[in-house]
């Protein structure tokens, strides 16, 4: 048998074959092999790293599968699914046709809820424990996850709200690391500071007010404390909460220092830590910079200005202006509900509020952008980063359905930009003053002008609401896209052998539609293609099938874009391949014209 007691570990049942004196052996083997993979493979590293002996002393205590585990967000799974049978093909983690980068139900048995998005473990959890009761099952446990960050959302309250007044078997774990992707915010962050630095009265215990079994904190990477305490409470009815206390990005130094960089550095050299720099001379800028560095811009001289965005002030880069403005930029925390009510709030009293919320992420307050925002027609502009296919992290995070379900609710405006100029006009004329709220949808990654932020920063121009722009005139075929996605079109163009038969129109309103132009489309074409890298169902591409049909135009129209299914994670090279909207697909498809 290997020395190597993790190579001999291909399930739990393995790993409950061990003496408890061998698991700090296993950790540090788990961490290693967390390390190796993700150095060369990537993904995310930090979180995967912080809950190593939470998640063997988890495996180790508690029958799983039939005991039920819970990990919220996912971030730090990473471990859990070596574990649990996945050792052998984790080198393929959120690569094309691999395993998901985040616990999924179809994988594997151990995975007992899906997840992606924070905040949803207690209440899926506590679902499960109390349909354990409704079947006699009394023994089963149910255990969920969650992080301070995570654990400040609304949601996450919603179900420990319900759990306290339940008798269901349920865990609750804090993992109580004071930071999300970026360092926690907030008043729960400060108390929980409080209780971990015993400043904090037991008696003023907000958990045990809430008829939770509390216990801890505890240092989350004393193994034996953790399942002597986990022991404890397996033998303890109703619902519970522990609190440990870790480090993200444990065992790796530079992990630990600087967090927010480690949370998913990119490849990296495993025995150093040092991350592999990608050099960025004369390359594009990255869309979420375009936004931060404009906003910041005009917030020198509008003062009226305010950012939100809910904890991702770095993947935003609202970051800028919140090191520049901090009384006029907001971290409001892992609250997309809050985020987009408390934009509203500020608009009816004149401010000019930019909430800038992923994409998938907005999903999370639908009914606050219609009943808040729209139906009282409030000038919100919403900043969707991330929009479009998104790559690695899968289906949990594509934003493809925003032109959908924006798209629907009256009195909004919906805007993809081709290109970096066309998403700093569209910011510059949304503070100039509109009558509607506004959504400005952009993707995940750089844009297509080297030289933007030096030559074409600051240089704004109004952007008429509600017009195309004909980029190619053509004969034969017309091609409507909307967004960045149409550069595909152009590139594609550019290599067909008669690029005159493809007329190209750049569609970036969804919302409200150019319909002067699309009468003159509809009139003289008798063949349309419409592109868009969200979904055809409901989105732009329909949009146009509707305005024919509702005018009695009769061309042929053939809408691309996102099918309807959920789409897997991948490159976003091979996502749009399997889309069939990557410029080669595109250009086999306008050649055949």
């Amino acid at each position: 048998m290997s020395d190597n007691l993790l190579s001999n570990i291909n399930n739990p049942t393995d790993l409950r074959l061990l003496d408890v004196a061998q698991l700090p052996q296993v950790a540090q083997e788990l961490r290693d092999f967390i390390i190796d993979i993700v150095a060369v493979k990537e993904g995310h590293l930090g979180a995967s790293l912080g809950v190593v002996e939470l998640t063997i002393a988890l495996h180790y205590v508690f029958d799983t599968p039939n005991d039920l585990l819970i990990w919220d967000v996912g971030h730090q799974a990473y471990g859990h699914k070596i574990l649990t049978g996945r050792r052998e093909n984790f080198h393929t983690n959120r690569q094309l046709g691999g395993i998901s980068g985040f616990p999924k139900r179809s994988e594997s048995i151990y995975d007992a809820f899906g997840v992606g998005h924070s905040s949803t473990s207690i209440s899926a959890a506590l679902g499960m424990a109390i349909a354990s009761n409704l079947k006699g099952d009394f023994h089963k446990q149910h255990i969920a996850v969650i992080g301070d960050a995570s654990i400040a959302s609304g949601m996450a309250f919603e179900g420990l709200n319900h759990a306290g007044v339940t008798d269901a078997n349920l865990l609750v774990i804090l993992n109580d690391n004071a930071i999300g992707i970026d360092p926690s915010v907030g008043a729960l962050k400060q108390y929980l500071t409080a209780v971990k630095e015993g400043k904090n009265p037991r008696q003023n215990n907000m958990i045990k007010s809430l008829n939770f079994d509390y216990s801890g904190p505890i240092d989350g990477h004393d193994i034996f404390a953790v399942i002597k305490e986990l022991k404890r409470l397996q033998k303890t009815k109703g619902p519970k909460f522990l609190h440990i206390i870790t480090t993200k990005g444990k065992g790796l130094l530079q992990a630990e220092e600087n967090q927010v960089k480690y949370h998913a550095p990119g490849k990296f050299d495993a025995a150093t830590g040092e991350i592999h720099i990608k050099s960025e001379e004369n390359l594009p800028p990255k869309y979420q910079d375009v936004f931060g560095l404009t906003v910041l811009d005009l917030a020198k001289s509008n003062e009226k200005i305010i950012g939100i965005t809910p904890a991702m002030p770095s993947g935003s880069s609202l970051k800028f202006m919140m090191d520049a403005f901090p009384k006029r930029a907001f971290d409001v925390g892992i609250a997309e509900q809050h985020a987009v009510t408390l934009a509203a709030g500020m608009a009816t009293q004149g401010m000019i509020v930019y909430c800038n919320i992923y994409s998938t992420f907005l999903q999370r307050a639908y009914d606050q952008i219609i009943h808040d925002v729209a139906l009282q027609n409030l000038p919100v502009i919403f900043c969707l980063d991330r929009a479009g296919l998104v790559g690695e992290d899968g289906a949990t995070h594509h934003g493809v359905f925003d032109l959908a379900y924006l798209r629907c609710i009256p009195n909004m405006i919906v805007y993809a930009p081709m290109n970096e100029i066309a998403l700093q006009n569209i910011l510059y004329t949304a503070q100039l003053g509109l009558n509607h709220p506004i959504a400005i949808r952009y993707p995940r990654g750089r844009g297509v002008i080297a030289d933007w932020q030096t030559q074409h920063l600051g240089k704004y121009e109004k952007i008429a609401i509600g017009k195309s722009i004909c980029i190619k005139e053509g004969t034969k075929v017309a091609v409507l896209s909307n967004g960045t996605i149409g550069n595909n079109v152009t590139l594609a163009i550019a290599k067909m052998n008669h690029p005159e038969t493809i007329a190209h129109y750049d569609f970036s309103f969804v919302k409200p539609l150019d319909k002067n132009a699309l009468h003159t489309i509809c009139t003289e074409f008798t063949t349309i293609i419409t592109i868009e890298d969200g979904t055809v169902k409901g989105g732009f591409g329909s949009a146009i099938l509707e305005y024919a049909a509702e005018n009695k135009h009769t061309p042929k129209i053939t809408v691309l874009g996102i099918p309807d299914e959920f789409i897997e994670h991948g490159t976003v090279a091979e996502l749009q391949q399997y889309c069939k909207i990557d410029v080669k697909s595109l250009e086999i498809l306008f050649s055949s014209y």
